[in-house]
């Protein structure tokens, strides 16, 4: 169980900087597509948006206010979103006690997100913007990881129930 809890806890911490990064990125974005600070328009209708204090392009985006919306800050706040709950599922095998009703929480809000989210936001978005074709490939990678999950939950809630039952400490 010690090399599980190092893995664990290795992927709990670069999940929660991947989610850190995404959010800030996103928030930094936000920032300067609303304030017109750090960006720039570029040849074909596209916004550069700059590396702070800089004028090197960190980010580019068609500069059409759907496109920023549904193919840009949509997928953006979603894996940050995203990445935040994977890292509460690798926090919950660093508990000592593994089967808590604390741990089947963050794993059913895990399953849930990816089994509703990607595939509503992109029918959503369908309405708007042209959707690419590795999209649905990566809606079927989510569900999968949302049905793996859920049989993950499922496990935990009888480890629960079993250590109830034989007033265990698993």
């Amino acid at each position: 169980m010690k090399r599980t809890k190092i893995v664990a806890k290795t992927l709990n911490i670069a999940s929660r900087v991947l989610a850190i990064g995404y959010s800030a990125t996103t928030l930094y974005a936000g920032f300067c597509i609303t304030t017109g600070i750090g960006t720039g328009l570029a040849e074909e209708n596209l916004l550069h948006i700059f590396y702070p204090f800089t004028s090197k392009p960190f980010l580019i985006v068609e500069n059409t206010p759907l496109y920023i919306i549904f193919s840009f800050f949509l997928p953006l706040g979603l894996y940050s979103i995203f990445f935040w709950l994977v890292s509460n599922v690798f926090g919950a095998f660093l508990q000592s006690p593994l089967f808590t009703s604390q741990n089947v929480v963050h794993l059913k809000r895990f399953y849930g997100f990816n089994l509703i989210v990607p595939a509503l936001a992109t029918v959503i978005a369908s309405f708007f913007v042209p959707v690419e074709d590795f999209i649905i490939a990566l809606i079927a990678l989510h569900l999968i990881l949302g049905v793996f999950i859920y049989f993950f939950a499922e496990i935990f809630n009888q480890g629960i129930g079993l250590q109830k039952e034989q007033d265990l400490y698993i």
